[in-house]
């Protein structure tokens, strides 16, 4: 095996080896094990839903009041809360008149709202994220159950502080709900007032779809949503666009409304289930063609793009966000990883648009409103693109294969895309 390893050379040795030269923070590798979630309608009854609507509000206060008293401990005195004192303080607000209520509900949500914000904080600190807010009653709303607070019986799902199974629906007839076992369960409840149960599932490593020799590089656009390497254009279905004036018409009739009053609530409840037909649909497109995706190809390359500095522009910042390029990436990482597959980043610096896929000469400026060129070294006619998504392809493809790092061309003028690929001689004259 170790001759045969060493024997390969060339082409056919970086593509053996291609699974295993990773680079850290620019390949996503397969894990051993792989948390999968079910997310299901729930049908809670008047009971249940008066219990989990006073959880809601206790894992709510909780995270408030632990939030805003780290930020005063921080302030005045230069110092941070551990879990450990927030734990303790917890125990404290139980044992007073004023906040006995918190011992009606379940302690394992309000236990978890409180290791959740330690690993918020952690994140923040880190720079992995922002700083934590304040939770209100009006967005979503949700509790943790560890396995210490429900049990699963027959395929019925017991809460703690209930006496009767929650009622969903699943949706999943290849799996049998009796069998399962879940590690967490999320109960929460949409602002348009739809309830779901999220079961948290812990399972081996799945077995790799098959291989299919096929590599693709992906460019992500506003005009069409993507355009492939192959040369395929994946239309942009503008979600958001299509649904904008039913939305406004909505939130005109919200704010006619008297706040604090039942018709006003009413009229949010449409706008939120607005926003959620928008949401499922985005979520539904997103989901088909990254799946489509992952099951063609072995190797996906895609671009790191700053979505958040993107959307600082203030013509394209809803026609970006609807776009949902930090979902569709996001479904891409665990997709890959999932089966067995590859997703290469290539540095978001590194000037696909603008360098030639054939010849690798590099532009020194492309307008945006340029959707075609020609290359003036070897006249070979572009489309902006097609073009960036053949020079994303051949970028990723080096990164995987050498762990170059690919910033500003510098690959570019090394290697074109079209000489990473064996081509026929070209014969005659150039295309114009």
């Amino acid at each position: 095996m170790k001759g045969n390893a060493y024997a390969l050379s060339g082409r056919a040795g970086r593509k053996a080896s291609l699974s295993r030269r990773l680079t850290q923070g620019t390949l996503l590798c397969k894990m051993i094990s792989v948390r999968r979630a079910y997310k299901c309608r729930a049908y809670p009854d008047r009971e249940q839903a008066a219990m989990l609507s006073r959880t809601f509000g206790c894992v709510r206060l909780v995270w408030n009041k632990t939030l805003a008293e780290r930020h005063r401990r921080y302030h005045a005195e230069g110092k941070r809360l551990s879990y450990k004192e927030t734990d303790a303080a917890l125990t404290r607000w139980k044992r007073t008149e004023e906040l006995a209520f918190l011992s009606e509900v379940s302690s394992v949500p309000l236990q978890q709202t409180l290791r959740h914000q330690h690993t918020a904080f952690a994140n923040f600190f880190a720079g992995r994220s922002r700083y934590p807010r304040f939770k209100s009653r009006n967005g979503r709303q949700s509790a943790h159950y560890t396995r210490s607070a429900f049990r699963m019986r027959d395929g019925n799902l017991y809460l703690a502080k209930t006496t009767t199974p929650l009622e969903f629906v699943w949706s999943w007839p290849d799996i049998d709900i009796t069998t399962l076992n879940p590690t967490m369960v999320i109960i929460s409840r949409e602002p348009d007032g739809r309830w779901y149960v999220t079961f948290a599932v812990d399972t081996d490593d799945p077995v790799p779809e098959p291989e299919t020799g096929h590599t693709v590089g992906v460019d992500l656009g506003v005009k069409d949503f993507a355009v492939t390497s192959d040369g395929e254009r994946i239309a942009n279905p503008r979600h958001l666009e299509r649904k904008a004036r039913n939305l406004a018409r909505y939130q005109r009739m919200m704010a006619r409304k008297q706040r604090g009053s039942v018709n006003r609530r009413k009229a949010k409840q449409r706008v939120a289930r607005a926003h959620r037909k928008v949401h499922n649909t985005r979520q539904d497109f997103l989901h088909r063609t990254s799946t489509r995706l992952v099951r063609s190809a072995d190797v996906i390359a895609v671009e790191d793009l700053a979505v958040k500095n993107m959307v600082g522009n203030k013509r394209l910042a809803r026609v970006i966000s609807d776009c949902g390029w930090g979902e569709f990436r996001r479904q891409l990482e665990y997709k890959t990883e999932r089966a067995g597959k590859t997703l290469v980043v290539v540095d978001r610096w590194y000037p696909s648009s603008k360098t030639c896929s054939y010849c690798g000469h590099l532009l020194g400026h492309l307008k945006l409103s340029v959707r075609a060129w020609t290359c003036p070294n070897c006249r070979t006619r572009h489309d902006r693109d097609h073009n960036a998504a053949k020079n994303i392809l051949a970028a990723g493809l080096a990164v995987a294969a050498c762990g170059a790092d690919v910033r500003r061309g510098e690959l570019a003028r090394a290697r074109s895309a079209t000489k990473q690929e064996t081509q026929p001689a070209r014969v005659g004259t150039p295309r114009l």
